[in-house]
């Protein structure tokens, strides 16, 4: 009996053994394989947050790997942040002891949110890189966004109660509302909202209105982005001036 206890136990050992060899990570050793060498980012606002981008790194090697550090070069005082697989790491900035599985691959999500004194005077560029461990294994990841300061119109938020503006009847008869406000002739941040200017460009949330008696002039050059459920209204008796630019006079 006793020799019998003696074999299982034996056998329970081996095949413990052989289970974690089957889990054993190999350091890094700098082949890891990207979908890109540099991300672009599209144009991000001043203190806006930017839309969330992907970047795929692979293993292709026949080896479980652990990759050391995923850092942002920055550190601390970067503008970016990213998700590793999943995990948020220390401030979305450093990730220690990343395993990748052999010929397996895995997603980062980048994002930012920067001002524009962020950004390079001379460009307007605000980067960084996302660095994969350190020495000679060091790889890295261009980070590229470029970063515009803008004029911000968007409802007024009053205790958690966003100011409303008619756009039209419901079948019933009852007035039709959605997010906005009327533009002024005196804003504290953006001065005469009814003469765009052509220094910044214009960033619409919500509705813009333009009420009764009162003209939205927009000159040449003036630049207009509108976010998602935005938009402009012109309100009965009130009215909207574009004016153009003749590229070329026609004989």
């Amino acid at each position: 009996m006793r020799k019998i206890i003696i074999l299982l136990f034996v056998g329970l050992v081996v095949t413990l053994s052989s289970c974690r060899q089957d889990f054993v990570f190999e350091p890094s050793t700098g082949d890891l394989v990207f979908s890109r060498d540099t991300i672009y980012l599209d144009t991000v606002f001043a203190n806006i947050g930017s839309s969330t981008y992907t970047l795929k790194v692979y293993n292709k090697s026949d080896k479980d790997i652990k990759i050391p550090t995923i850092r942002l070069a920055k550190g601390v005082g970067t503008k970016y942040r990213m998700t590793v697989d999943g995990m948020t790491g220390a401030d979305n900035r450093v990730f220690h002891d990343v395993e990748l599985l052999a010929k397996d691959s895995m997603y980062i999500f980048i994002e930012t949110t920067a001002n524009i004194g962020d950004a390079n005077p001379t460009d307007f560029l605000y980067t960084d890189q996302i660095e994969f461990d350190s020495g000679d294994n060091l790889q890295k990841v261009e980070l590229v966004t470029l970063i515009q300061d803008a004029y911000f119109i968007f409802p007024n938020n009053t205790n958690g109660i966003i100011e409303q503006i008619p756009i039209g009847f419901e079948e019933n008869g009852d007035i039709l509302e959605t997010n906005g406000r009327n533009l002024s002739h005196s804003h504290p941040d953006n001065g005469n909202e009814y003469l765009f200017r052509t220094d910044k460009p214009y960033v619409v949330y919500g509705y813009a209105s333009v009420p009764n008696g009162e003209t939205l002039t927009i000159p040449a050059g003036a630049r207009v982005h509108f976010h998602a459920d935005s938009g402009l209204v012109i309100q009965s008796g009130g009215s909207l001036h574009i004016e153009g630019k003749i590229l070329q006079q026609l004989h």
